[in-house]
């Protein structure tokens, strides 16, 4: 018996970011990505309880699991025991919610969803962990993993108390390979260590390698006038060894085919792409940018429970790259419980506490002028 996704193709659907219609999924658009996506050979399809607010998993019935054979594809999908349960059956209830938006009768892949910081917490608290364990047994979930963000040696203490756990899916991209505060490749070698395999997921950093700065973007182009900038991000990430597949969120059927082109015989990066590639991070690295290392000593005696690490994750997703969404959608995620920019009361706890001695009041107002304006 191989390895778990030896024999799935390097390239996911991932189903977060599907064309949209005003509020609606775009299905017909929806429709012929999948056949696409199909017809080429790849299989594996990435969704999630709270993706577009149950949408996706909805969409992915019509699209996919109505029309197809169900042994001809791997559908995932996810459990945020964080987001919104008040109690242990609320959480456990998810499952069933899946089950029945997606219509799918088990899932080949299931994922306790964005482990890592304060998330943790509620699938002990919820009993999750044996939960799943239990549906895994009785076949309602072929494979059993978790998605992860946070520091490496969290990770390890994750799947050293969990040795069971099938595979792990990380944030993975060549911008935060060595990122001190994501930590991809620190991340991926702990997976590596513990012998699981991995899905990646934003290799394009949430589409923002896809719009790179003019002069940094002409160091690839110069390299390779042809490629796009995704095809750089995604060939990176499923270089790698030891993978399930890479998801990308596709949102139109232009970067479905664009995706497809370079992936359907997908070749990985030789020793002079490397270099390429090595030369664009280095550059990015140059971008002024907040040097927030999420080591979170400065949230710890907040008196108001402020974000700082997320929020200047949110900042530096605009200073870096500009990109306005993802930077919104950054801070919208780091504020959901309270503690936005504009409830700092100057009180300076944060910077005593700061090892990088950034200037965090000044930081959090220009936050308020940047989200809160």
């Amino acid at each position: 018996m191989g390895s778990l996704g030896q024999d799935i193709k390097k390239l996911g659907f991932g189903l977060m970011r599907l064309p949209m219609i005003g509020e609606d999924v775009d299905i017909e658009q929806t429709k012929k990505m999948v056949d696409l996506f199909l017809s080429k050979g790849f299989t594996y399809f990435d969704t999630a309880y709270g993706y577009l607010g149950g949408k996706s998993e909805m969409a992915i019935k019509t699209a996919l699991v109505d029309r197809y054979p169900r042994e001809s594809y791997q559908l995932a999908t996810k459990l945020p025991a964080w987001a919104g349960a008040k109690t242990a059956e609320e959480a456990q209830g998810m499952l069933a919610t899946s089950l029945a938006r997606t219509g799918a009768g088990y899932f080949d892949f299931y994922l306790l969803h964005n482990l890592g910081d304060n998330r943790t917490e509620a699938f002990d608290r919820f009993g999750i962990w044996d939960f799943l364990r239990r549906k895994r047994d009785e076949g309602v979930i072929k494979h059993l993993g978790f998605s992860f963000h946070d520091k490496a040696d969290v990770l390890d203490d994750l799947l050293t108390r969990n040795p069971d756990m099938e595979f792990v899916q990380l944030q993975i991209n060549y911008a935060d390979w060595e990122s001190a505060s994501i930590q991809s490749r620190a991340c991926y070698e702990v997976a590596r260590k513990h012998g699981k395999p991995v899905i990646i997921m934003e290799p394009v950093k949430g589409g923002s390698l896809a719009a790179l700065p003019a002069d940094i973007a002409k160091i690839f182009t110069d390299a390779d006038p042809k490629a796009s900038l995704s095809s750089w991000a995604i060939r990176f990430a499923a270089s790698l060894d030891g993978l399930v597949t890479v998801l990308s969120g596709m949102s139109t059927l232009a970067q479905m085919e664009d995706n497809l082109s370079f992936m359907e015989n997908f070749q990985p990066l030789t020793g002079a792409e490397r270099a390429v590639v090595d030369k664009v991070r280095a550059a990015l690295d140059k971008v002024p940018q907040i040097p927030c290392t999420a080591c979170s000593y400065c949230t710890k005696g907040c008196p108001q429970s402020i974000n700082i690490p997320g929020i200047f994750k949110a900042m530096n997703n605009q200073l870096i790259y500009g990109n306005r969404a993802g930077a919104v959608g950054n801070y919208s995620f780091a504020t959901r419980t309270g503690g936005k920019a504009s409830d700092c009361i100057a009180c300076g706890q944060c910077e005593a506490a700061c090892p990088q001695h950034i200037e965090i009041i000044e930081e959090l107002k220009k936050a308020v002028e940047m989200f809160e304006g």
